[in-house]
């Protein structure tokens, strides 16, 4: 199996097997992550509605525990951009396996991190780079650095912006803060304000950064006006701020180009810094947010101990994979856009309204909970998104197929149409 198939059912979705791995899970993992019944009772009154369990996962498809098949337009939250498991990737990792697994940090650097850092730079035009595990890694490098660059503590950010949701991170997002922020509030800082995403923008000059997506992905497949993101920039470099871009989700190809940054939108706008992750390794943990020498250049010399670092920093193994997945991602990218205008065009003639660029789509729909574990019991794994969940989010591999696309769009209809009029 190459990752190209369509679906393939054994069971009911959930199977007896994936229902029983979840009660195993939901006596030893917190509440707070595994609790599903008892959510989907109150959304769609399925008390036993478990989620499946993956056994197995390659190209654009997934292998429950049941044996079911199952089309992936999520991408594992974006992260399989080059397809799960895909060969060059997993070469890479078991070729370095061989050799190194774990050097030590901003102690002792690796060959893999040095090519790594260098092909960043030579792909974004930013020639700095802190290295870290997660998107909120990345967002946090950000907002030290900007701190430590301008002397200004303060950070504006935008209504239903999702910048992770460690302590760093977590004040700047603003999509359902009632949910994730609230119950920190008395162990964050002020420092953050949150204006409309595309809308006016206040005096920054007591700012030191303005956080932003180019496109927003948790908070709904949401694009600013044209000509915002220009503006944006312009306004923070006039006032003495630096921009950060959180292409954690965007980037690699995602909206048909490398970087949303260098849409031609943008003409020689760059932002100062700029966050990514997910897709950058094919599967591995890691991230980086990278910056002009000037901005990174202001953190000056190490002291004896690098004040922001941490152990698995520039992991040997996971730069392996991300040199592969770099890669491969530049062979799959002239292929985003005819996959993405064939698919908007398809949904169009079927009457819904979509969001987005590239790969990287929202349709929006009325109720895309209910719709997606239709889908789900039909073998087409998707999400909802946005602060309503009022689009389905389409953010499948780059390497999926138009039949997989066109069996999503026949099962969309047959769903619509029987159940949903």
């Amino acid at each position: 199996m190459n990752g190209t198939a369509l679906p393939q059912l054994h069971t009911t979705i959930p199977g007896p097997s994936s229902q029983d791995w979840v009660d195993r899970l939901a006596l030893h993992e917190c509440p707070a992550i595994t609790a599903r019944r008892t959510r989907r009772a109150t959304l769609l009154g399925a008390s036993n509605d478990d989620p499946i369990v993956w056994k197995e996962a390659v190209g654009a498809n997934v292998i429950d525990t049941d044996n079911n098949r199952f089309i992936d337009l999520t991408a594992g939250f974006g992260v399989a951009a080059v397809g799960h498991r895909n060969p060059k990737v997993v070469s890479a990792a078991q070729t370095q396996l061989k050799t190194l697994l774990h050097a030590m940090g901003d102690a002792y650097p690796d060959t893999k991190r040095i090519l790594l850092l260098e092909s960043l730079s030579q792909r974004t035009g930013l020639s700095r780079s802190i290295l870290g595990c997660s998107g909120s890694d990345a967002i946090d490098a950000a907002i030290k650095t900007a701190c430590i660059a301008t002397g200004r503590h303060r950070i504006l950010a935008f209504s239903n912006s999702y910048h992770g949701l460690a302590f760093g991170a977590l004040p700047a997002s603003d999509y359902k803060s009632q949910a994730f922020r609230r119950p920190f509030t008395k162990q964050l800082g002020d420092h953050v304000d949150h204006v409309a995403f595309g809308g006016p923008l206040p005096d920054l000059s007591t700012y030191g950064a303005v956080l932003v997506e180019p496109i927003q992905g948790r908070g709904g497949i949401q694009e600013p006006p044209k000509g915002w993101l220009r503006d944006l920039i312009d306004h923070a470099h006039q006032s003495g701020c630096l921009v950060i871009f959180d292409e954690i989700y965007t980037a690699f190809g995602r909206t048909g180009i490398p970087f949303a940054f260098q849409h031609e939108s943008l003409e020689d706008r760059k932002p100062d810094l700029l966050c990514i992750g997910k897709a950058m390794a094919g599967g591995f943990p890691i991230s980086a947010c990278i910056g002009s020498a000037k901005v990174m250049d202001s953190w000056g010399a190490s002291k004896g101990e690098a004040i922001h670092t941490q152990t698995f920093l520039g992991n040997p193994l996971g730069c392996a994979m991300a040199l592969a997945a770099l890669e491969e991602l530049d062979r799959l990218l002239p292929e985003v856009m005819p996959k993405s205008i064939w698919l908007r065009e398809q949904l169009q003639l079927r009457g819904f309204k979509t969001r987005g660029r590239g790969l990287m789509l929202g349709i929006e729909h009325h109720d895309t909970l209910y719709l997606s574990r239709m889908l789900m019991k039909a073998g087409i794994i998707v999400l909802p998104a946005g602060p309503n969940a009022e689009v389905l989010a389409l953010t499948p591999p780059l390497m999926i197929t138009i039949p997989q696309l066109q069996y999503f769009l026949d099962q969309l209809d047959r769903i619509c149409s029987t159940y949903m009029r």
